[in-house]
C-alpha cells in the first residue's frame, strides 16, 4: 500500500503522524510510505531520520494527497486537506466529527474511507487510541490550569499546593475517565484539594479503592456540581461520550458561583466543551475570560508536548495501522470489530451513529458497508 505522512498544519500543532521508528516497520513489511519533508522538524524527528527508515521524502502534501491510498495524521484535516481527499482513499486519524459540521460536509463529500482514532475500541470498552492522548492531556490540564491561576495570566493568583499556613486551591474534575483520572494524580501530587464527579457509582467506587481519602468523589448531579463549583479554583472539563458531542455540565449562568479569577480548563473541546462558555482557542492565544472566569479551550493541548505525544501516539496506533494496510479496510474490520467502531465516514455515508445523530444526518449500518 502507497501510505502517506503529511506535514500538520494545525495552529501549532508539532506532532506528527508516525515515527521513523513505525515507517520502518511499515517498509519491512512491503509497504511504501511517502513523509512529507519536514513533517518531524519540530520535535527533532529529521528528514534523514526518516529516509533511513525507508520512507520517501516528498516536498509539498498536495503530492502525497494524490498518490497515497491512506493518509496517517494526527489532527483532524482542515479545509485544505479534506479538499484533496479522493473516492477510496482512507483517512487514519482523530476526527472529532460531531461539533464540526463542515469537516463531516467535506469527508462526506470527497467519498473518502475516514477511520477515527478516538472511536476505536478494545476488549475492555475502553479508546486505546484516545487514551494516550488523553493521559497527556489530562496531565497538561494541571499544568495549564496552575499557569491560568497565577495573577500575571488574569487568574486569582493561587499556588496549588499551597504552603504552610495557607490551603491549598481547590480543584475540580468532571468526569472520571482517562483524562479525569491522570488530572486528579497531577493535581493530587501537587498537594491541590480535589474532588472528582462522576455519573458511574462503579467508577467511582474503583477511584475510591485506588486513591482512598486523597481524592474526594461526587455522584454527578446540578446541585453536587454547583455546590463545588462554589469552592473550587480549578475546573478540568474531562466528559467524554465516544464519538458524540460533550454535554454542557456548566452553564454560564453557573459562573456566578465561582470565585473571580478561577479557571476553567475544557479538555473535552474537541468534541464541542462540556462548559457553555468554551469555545476552541489555540496554544497561540489560549485564553479568555467570560464573566471574570478564565477559560483554556486549546483543542489540541498535546501538541504542546509533540515529542512525548508522537511517540505515545505511534505506539496506540502502529499496529492497527499495520492491520489496515496489510489487509485492506474491510478485510481488516471483519477480523477485528474493534477496529470496525473507527468507521466515521465511507462513499459519503455516516457510519458512526454518534456523528449522524450530532448533525441529524442519515445512518449507514456498519454491517451493511463491511459486509456487501
Amino acid at each position: 500500500m502507497d501510505i502517506g505522512i503529511p506535514r500538520e498544519i494545525k495552529n501549532h500543532e508539532y506532532r506528527v503522524g508516525m515515527t521513523p521508528g513505525g515507517v520502518k516497520e511499515l517498509v519491512r513489511d512491503g509497504h511504501h510510505v511517502m513523509v512529507q519533508k519536514g513533517a518531524g522538524n519540530g520535535i527533532g524527528l529529521l528528514d534523514e531520520d526518516y529516509a533511513a527508515a525507508g520512507a520517501e521524502l516528498v516536498d509539498d502534501a498536495r503530492d502525497i494527497f494524490a498518490r497515497a491510498q491512506m493518509i496517517i495524521k494526527v489532527k483532524e484535516p482542515q479545509p485544505a486537506e479534506y479538499q484533496q481527499l479522493t473516492p477510496g482513499q482512507v483517512l487514519f486519524t482523530y476526527l472529532h466529527l460531531a461539533p464540526d459540521f463542515a469537516q463531516t460536509q467535506g469527508l462526506l463529500a470527497s467519498g473518502c474511507t475516514a477511520i477515527a482514532y478516538e472511536t476505536v475500541t478494545d476488549e475492555q470498552g475502553g479508546l486505546p487510541l484516545l487514551a494516550p492522548m488523553s493521559e497527556v492531556a489530562g496531565r497538561m490540564a494541571i499544568q495549564a490550569g496552575a499557569h491560568c491561576l497565577e495573577k500575571a495570566q488574569g487568574g486569582r493568583g493561587v499556588l496549588l499546593g499551597g504552603v504552610p499556613g495557607v490551603s491549598p486551591a481547590r480543584v475540580l474534575i468532571l468526569g472520571g475517565g482517562v483524562v479525569g483520572i491522570n488530572a486528579a494524580r497531577m493535581a493530587m501530587g501537587l498537594g491541590a484539594d480535589v474532588t472528582l464527579v462522576d455519573s458511574s457509582l462503579a467508577r467511582l467506587k474503583e477511584l475510591d479503592a485506588m486513591y482512598g481519602p486523597g481524592l474526594k468523589t461526587l455522584y454527578s448531579t446540578v446541585a453536587n456540581i454547583e455546590t463545588e463549583l462554589a469552592r473550587s479554583e480549578l475546573v478540568i472539563g474531562a466528559v467524554l461520550i465516544p464519538g458524540a458531542a460533550a454535554p454542557k455540565l456548566v452553564t454560564r449562568e453557573m459562573l456566578q458561583l465561582m470565585p473571580k479569577g478561577s479557571v476553567l480548563v475544557d479538555v473535552a473541546i474537541d468534541q464541542g466543551g462540556c462548559f457553555e462558555t468554551s469555545h476552541i482557542t489555540t496554544h497561540q492565544d489560549p485564553t479568555f475570560e467570560v464573566d471574570g472566569i478564565v477559560h483554556y479551550c486549546v483543542a489540541n493541548m498535546p501538541g504542546a508536548v509533540a515529542y512525548t505525544s508522537t511517540f505515545a501516539l505511534t505506539n496506540a496506533t502502529l499496529p492497527f495501522i499495520k492491520a489496515v494496510a496489510n489487509l485492506g479496510w474491510q478485510q481488516a474490520m471483519q477480523q477485528d470489530a474493534h477496529l470496525a467502531q473507527g468507521l466515521n465516514v465511507h462513499q459519503g455515508q455516516v457510519i458512526c451513529p454518534a456523528v449522524a445523530k450530532a448533525h441529524n444526518l442519515p445512518h449507514t449500518p456498519l454491517e451493511q458497508v463491511l459486509y456487501r
